[in-house]
């Protein structure tokens, strides 16, 4: 029996591969047709070769305190998400928009915050952000990039309109799983892959590497970059390593660097040798003990002092957090308008702050209807999905929001769009969303896709691997298909 199920249902989602009535997308035609060939039994045989593979390649994630283990091989669906060029343009024009936008944000708030004096945003939301560094007033950050890395989440409504969920700035993780979803589809469907024309993913090491050495202090032909990791005990060490390797740099960590003069050195068996550029996946509470926690074993003492001497760059720069913050994404939309003079390409989906006297009051009121978030907590921990919570766990989250209003938002549920998943023996929608990747360097670059993230269990809008989600490869068309 072929795995294309005839009584495969939308259920009145917005699915990306079937409209209404049972027609198929057209950009989805030829994937819809080779499913229709393909038995049961071929296709499990293709997804044990992909997740041999991915077991051979150490491509997994970390779960802390479970008791099952917390390695695990990283879930990956075999049918992809195709996304035509038309509809990706849009995407990429948003994006580049949104990240511009912010990052003259971060200067601007670290240096004459115009935007606070005009009272475009109110200034009490920015100084009391978790992330925001006083520390780095008036510092001028090399080339003026601030977010040098950033995966911006998005999702599409009922309607199949994109929305930006949030913007990920500190550390944004999963790239290395969009590049071996890529390998594994190229290897289980190599004819309908190549017969789709899809744009590729697999520059983006490359140019990773050419922004980072854009930012060095001192220029130069070949300056030297290391990845900074916190260790084998991180959820994204396999990232890390990844990414190290396809970038042919060190990967180090805070032991391996030692500040001397207000310069870093890395320690080799050859001796000591300067390093310009760090890619950090470290946050900033435990980069510095000297400026920052003073327990953290996990960074470098003196690393801030030689920043200030510039004799060091970090990407992402110190302070890029404050526009991490889940409320600070509220004004998203107004910083657009105020730097770019434009309206957003992107809307945001609609957002309560806690703070606001008048809205934590409708918060409070219609918890159980509302997804409540905690500003700074990510991988879909310090959330409440009202319509799917307990009478005890939104009483618990109604009093946090009352102790602690600045730490939270709200939103309206989106019922998120659904893609054809292989769960249980058949074909079923399954929620999903898209975290596009996006570099700033001399130029912004968007690479052609991301990772499209996917809620296993039945009827979770929870997609991070962390709460029971997988993944899917991204196909954006070079063309219409």
């Amino acid at each position: 029996m072929p795995i294309i199920n005839p009584s495969y249902a939308t259920d009145n989602f917005f699915d990306e591969m079937m409209a209404s009535k049972g027609q198929v997308r057209p950009h989805y035609n030829r994937l819809h047709q080779r499913l229709g060939t393909l038995t049961e039994d071929d296709f499990n045989k293709r997804r044990a070769a992909v997740d041999l593979a991915f077991l051979r390649r150490g491509v997994t994630f970390t779960v802390y305190n479970d008791s099952e283990g917390t390695e695990r091989i990283f879930p990956f669906d075999l049918i992809p998400r195709i996304i035509p060029s038309a509809e990706w343009a849009r995407i990429e024009a948003g994006l580049i928009q949104r990240i511009t936008a912010l990052n003259l944000f971060l200067h601007d708030i670290y240096h004459e915050q115009k935007i606070l004096k005009d009272k475009v945003l109110p200034a009490v939301q920015i100084l009391t952000a978790k992330h925001f560094r006083r520390e780095f007033m008036n510092f001028s950050v090399p080339k003026n990039i601030y977010i040098h890395i950033c995966g911006t989440d998005l999702i599409r409504d009922h309607n199949g309109q994109y929305l930006v969920l949030e913007d990920n700035l500190r550390c944004p993780s999963g790239v290395s799983y969009m590049l071996e979803n890529r390998a594994a589809m190229r290897r289980a469907f190599p004819n309908v892959f190549q017969s789709y024309g899809v744009q590729p993913v697999e520059g983006y090491s490359d140019q990773l590497l050419k922004d980072l050495r854009y930012i060095a202090p001192k220029g130069g032909s070949k300056p030297n970059v290391v990845l900074l990791t916190p260790g084998v005990y991180n959820s994204a060490y396999f990232e890390h390593t990844f990414l190290a390797r396809q970038m042919g740099i060190p990967i180090v960590e805070g032991r391996d660097l030692i500040v001397k003069s207000s310069k870093v050195y890395m320690r080799t068996t050859a001796g000591l040798v300067q390093v310009d550029v760090i890619y950090r996946r470290i946050d900033d509470d435990f980069l510095d003990p000297y400026v920052f926690r003073s327990d953290s074993v996990l960074g470098v003492p003196g690393l801030v002092s030689a920043c200030r001497a510039g004799n060091v760059s970090l990407a992402n720069a110190i302070g890029t957090g404050v526009a991490d913050d889940k409320v600070i994404y509220a004004f998203v939309p107004k910083m657009i308008k105020y730097y770019l003079d434009q309206d957003p390409i992107l809307a945001n989906v609609n957002t309560y702050l806690a703070s606001d006297p008048t809205e934590r009051k409708f918060i409070l009121e219609n918890m159980e209807k509302l997804v409540v978030k905690s500003a700074n907590e990510a991988g879909g921990y310090g959330m409440l999905i009202g319509p799917a919570s307990t009478k005890a766990e939104v009483a618990d989250f109604r009093n946090k929001v009352a102790e602690n209003p600045r730490n939270f938002i709200a939103q309206d549920p989106i019922m998120l769009s659904r893609s054809p998943t292989w769960c249980d023996g058949k074909l079923e929608g399954r929620h999903i969303d898209l975290r596009p990747y996006i570099l700033y360097g001399e130029k912004v670059t968007v690479t052609p896709g991301g990772l499209t993230r996917v809620a296993l269990r039945k009827g979770s809008l929870v997609v991070n691997s962390s709460q029971g989600g997988g993944s899917k490869d991204t196909w954006v068309l070079k063309g219409e298909s």
